[in-house]
């Protein structure tokens, strides 16, 4: 991703890494949630997130209690928030009767809720609406779906996928299994995280950004059912939710939607909710609590956002604070030394000869000696990853120099370094555009 900035390095070389986004638990996870974690375990898991294996004690029961609180309160909260926009797009109370028993507290519920770009894929479930339809209203093992989002005032796209959804939601016959819930905020974002058994994420693959909402789900014992992409794609362990399979390589767009929206189906109608309705003599569905005490425990210590700090910390910020300090107690002399061993500079070229270096082979090069040493490769290709390099990459015992084309003018570029010294560079620099030319000219 950063190629483009660090020419002729390889991946290992690069100075940049990346830190995982976490969730801020005491405004994501539910009282409820918290206040077992603390009677069951201890106030350590909530003070200093330590103890997250404890979970693997609490009583099933106590969890699956929760969890039916959790979406009793959902329920309420959906049929509330259903009247109230139904009454402000023009219905009457007297149309409205139905919303009082609109969703069931005892029905799986899979949430969808979070900005909604084209490429999240917001209509994605609707892709064969007749499927969907079946799911929604099998009488023995039904689903619920509840959506909320919003696009962006300049996304037309957007609002025409939150318009499919609201035509869809609006029917008759299934208005009471899947609703869209406008002004999404962060009062009903809580709702949300801990009332959903199941959290939904399907974006284009690989566009996702992170999915902090499934984390924050995860924190309150929902389980993700996502394409892997983003913090899923890290974090998934194939006992801790759901991976849509994705089908990467695929061009045609619409055919791609239809491989993953049937693998959506598939997941849901076989594995989801055959789990959530598998309940033993107590009703409790013992195999999905094990799921949900699972991603508690594995997930819980790795979604928080102290995670994320701490992270930042040890393998960034510290290390940046002591290389500063080291640099400073010599006057910085080593960033000085650096500079006087590194250097770019540029030469002039034609189109053909840039199109010619970009299409560089290494058995092209034919000298063997760089300032005074022996060559020991010639790249074309980062020998950790493959990635081409654009060019050509020429490395010595004590010196390297990568040339690649400007992509705007016309000339080439040739990063230079000597561990000799600047008389070194300056005599690598010459010679590596004395090898260039004879390799484009």
């Amino acid at each position: 991703m950063v190629s483009g900035l660090w020419h002729g390095f390889d991946a290992g070389e690069v100075p940049i890494t990346s830190v995982t986004e976490g969730g801020h638990a005491p405004t994501g996870v539910s009282r409820e949630v918290v206040e077992l974690a603390e009677r069951e375990i201890g106030t350590s898991i909530t003070t200093e997130a330590q103890g997250w294996e404890e979970i693997a004690n609490v009583h099933g029961d106590a969890i699956w209690q929760v969890r039916k609180v959790l979406r009793e309160r959902l329920v309420i909260e959906i049929r509330r928030r259903l009247r109230e926009s139904w009454l402000q797009r023009g219905a009457t109370p007297a149309e409205l009767d139905w919303t009082d028993t609109a969703f069931d507290p005892d029905v799986l519920t899979i949430g969808f809720a979070r900005r909604v770009p084209s490429y999240k894929r917001l209509t994605l479930m609707l892709r064969d609406p007749d499927r969907l339809r079946s799911l929604l209203l099998d009488p023995d093992r039904p689903i619920q779906l509840v959506i909320a989002g919003k696009s962006h005032p300049a996304d037309d796209g957007g609002k025409e996928l939150v318009q499919q959804i609201v035509r869809f939601s609006d029917e008759a016959d299934v208005r009471h299994r899947i609703a869209f819930l406008p002004d999404y905020d962060i009062g009903m974002a809580r709702y949300l995280y801990g009332g959903c058994d199941v959290w939904l994420n399907n974006p284009l693959r690989p566009l996702e950004a992170c999915g902090t909402s499934g984390m924050k789900s995860a924190l309150n014992g929902g389980l993700n059912l996502s394409i892997r992409d983003g913090w899923w794609d890290e974090m998934y362990d194939g006992e801790n939710g759901w991976a849509i399979p994705t089908a990467d390589g695929v061009t045609d767009p619409d055919r791609r939607d239809d491989l993953e929206a049937t693998a959506f189906y598939e997941l849901v109608e076989k594995q989801v909710r055959t789990r959530f309705y598998d309940v033993d003599s107590t009703g409790v569905p013992q195999r999905w609590v094990s799921m949900v005490r699972h991603t508690l425990e594995s997930l819980g210590p790795k979604v928080l956002a102290s995670r994320m700090v701490r992270d930042y910390v040890h393998h960034l910020y510290a290390p940046a604070a002591a290389a500063s300090r080291e640099l400073a107690a010599s006057s910085f002399a080593a960033a000085q030394d650096g500079a006087q061993r590194q250097a770019r500079r540029y030469a002039a070229a034609t189109r053909e000869q840039k199109r010619a270096l970009g299409k560089t082979s290494p058995s092209d090069v034919t000298g063997t000696e760089l300032a005074g040493e022996t060559i020991n490769a010639n790249l074309t290709e980062g020998p950790g990853n493959g990635a081409s390099i654009g060019g050509l990459k020429v490395v010595t015992e004590n010196a390297w120099f990568a040339a690649r084309p400007s992509g705007t003018e016309d000339v080439y570029k040739i990063y230079a370094e000597s561990f000799k010294g600047e008389e070194h560079l300056k005599q690598v620099q010459a010679e590596a555009k004395a090898l260039v030319d004879g390799v484009i000219s």
